[in-house]
Parts: structure tokens; sequence; C-alpha cells
């Protein structure tokens, strides 16, 4: 009995094995065989179509790392704290002056910095329509050129800052026949100062004797005669550049962090400058009736004359 279950198994275990070598020479291919074609210098060479592009990943939108530990946001969102309103009626006192800040002292050295100049905020805010420059020409209407009577046109501003120079006119055969005046580049660092208008005024209602700015003028050399003067280039109405000067922050030499804006300086009055010209029944400027040293003189004696009517106030 035992030998016939032998048998048997033996027998099982053989057709399992001849089965599975069926099953493997069934499913394996005949291998390809390949030709190779010898190289010679006549044998065309495969085509590249240049045509096509390979296919990139789009760029990834760039995220700019901060330049710092921290933003400064109080500047860009700062609002400009306007004027209390002033009545007619309350102005028991009114000067107006014009006054000049040369940038090369020492006090005024920030508003011509590289990082931050008063004039590039000023040209940029006009080129992009923001703020509105006047003529300074003098009219009938208008006789000292500064009472923002004509706006100017597009691109006039940035152009009357250019420097100028006359260059010779030649005729075909070489002979000069004349000149022409041809506009050349702005350099932001040639302007050296700037001119203010602003009225003194006694407010009797808040007992407050202030002055405020009207208007504010860069001034570029014209040469007149065989003098050389300075003469503003446009006016910009003051009121109106406060809300862009408001979000200009300065530079200062001490503090990275100083936290003011160009419309704090002029309000807190963080700068130097000096008389050129008060409100007179002649309209003369300080130079019309003075030279050399006694302008200087004169100029001190006017701010001198403001501060001691708002002492006099005071004194029983």
């Amino acid at each position: 009995m035992k030998t016939r279950i032998l048998v048997v198994l033996l027998c099982l275990a053989c057709i399992t094995s001849y089965a599975q070598r069926r099953k493997k020479k069934s499913t394996k291919k005949p291998a390809k065989t390949t030709q190779q074609i010898p190289y010679t210098a006549t044998s065309a060479q495969p085509s590249i179509d240049t045509t096509k592009r390979i296919a990139r990943a789009p760029l990834k939108p760039f995220d700019r790392p901060l330049d710092g530990y921290f933003k400064k946001n109080n500047i860009l969102s700062a609002r400009v704290t306007p004027y209390p309103n002033l009545r007619e009626s309350d102005v028991a006192f009114a000067k107006r002056i014009w006054r000049e800040i040369d940038i090369r002292e020492k006090m005024n050295q920030f508003l011509a910095s590289p990082k931050q100049r008063l004039i590039d905020v000023l040209l940029n805010a006009i080129d992009a329509g923001e703020l509105t420059a006047y003529e300074p020409t003098q009219t009938k209407d208008d006789p000292g050129g500064d009472g923002f009577a004509i706006p100017m046109a597009a691109g006039g501003a940035r152009s009357r800052m250019a420097d100028s120079s006359l260059v010779d006119k030649f005729d075909a055969n070489g002979n000069k026949i004349g000149s022409v005046l041809k506009a050349g580049e702005f350099n932001p660092d040639s302007v050296v100062k700037f001119r203010i208008k602003e009225d003194w005024i006694f407010d009797r209602q808040r007992s407050i004797f202030e002055p405020r700015i009207i208007g504010i003028a860069p001034l570029v050399k014209v040469k007149i005669g065989n003098s050389e003067d300075y003469q503003p280039a446009f006016w910009v109405y003051f009121p109106d550049a406060r809300h862009i000067l408001a979000n200009k922050e300065v530079v200062s030499r001490n503090s990275d962090a100083t936290g003011l804006s160009f419309d704090d300086v002029f309000m807190k009055r963080i700068f130097t400058s000096y008389i050129v010209k008060e409100s007179n029944d002649k309209d003369e400027r300080i130079k019309d009736y003075a030279t050399g040293i006694d302008k200087l003189y004169e100029s001190e004696r006017i701010k001198k004359g403001l501060m001691d009517w708002e002492l006099n106030l005071w004194q029983y």
C-alpha cells in the first residue's frame, strides 16, 4: 500500500515540473538581432529639429526677502495732520516771509541724501501727476511769479532742471551760422537751494504765533548779464505736497530709525535758513538795498523783529 502511494506522489511531482517548463518556453520571446552599420564619412548625420523647444516648468514668483528684521510701515501709513481752521477775523497780525534753505549746510544735508533727495521726491510726484508744478514767470496778476497762477505742462518741471548749453550750428561748408540752446541731463546734485514762501500769523483765537508754509521752489543758477543768480525753476503748492512728503522718510546720519518724514521736517522747522525778503510797500528784496555782510545782518534783523513782536504781546 505504501509503495502505491509513493509512486502516485512521484508521478504528480513529475507532471508539475513538466508543466512549469512548458510555460516558461512559451512566454520567452526571441531575442532581436540588430545589424550594425559601419560609420563612413558619407553617412548621413541624424537630423535635429531645432524648431522644437524643450518644455520648461513655469517660473515660481520671486519672493524678495526682507532687508532687515522689521518692516517700516509707520511712514508708509502716515497721515497729514491738518492745520487748525483759521478765520480772517482771528488774524491779529500777518507777515509774509521768503527764505532760502542751503542744503550744503551741515544741518540741511539730509535733504540731499542720495538715498532720499527732496528734489527727487518732488519731481517723481510731478511726473506721476500727483503734484502740480507752477510757472515762476512774472505776470501782471502775479508780479512776484510765485502766486501759483500758471500750471506747467507735463514734463516742464524736469526740463527746467536739466542743464543746458549753447551748441554751435554749422552749414555744409563748415561755416558757423548760429547756435542753439540744447538741454542736457538733469543732475540732482546740482540743486543746492530751495526757496520757501510762508506767512507768519498770530491767531488770537488760540493765542499762537506760528508760520504756515505756502509754497516751495527749487532754485537753479541762471546767468543774468555778467552775473549769475539763483532763480526758482518752478513752484509747488505746499498744502498739496504735504500728503506726498508725509510718506517719505528722511535720512539721518545719527540713526536709521528716524521716524521723521519730510512733512515733519517743515512742520517742526528742523532746518536752517535765512530770510531773503519780507513783504513791504516797495516790494524790495534784501539784496536790492543791502550788499555783502549787510544782507545777513538785515536777515537777522527781520527774524528778531518777528520774535520781538510776539514777546511784546505778553509784557505788562
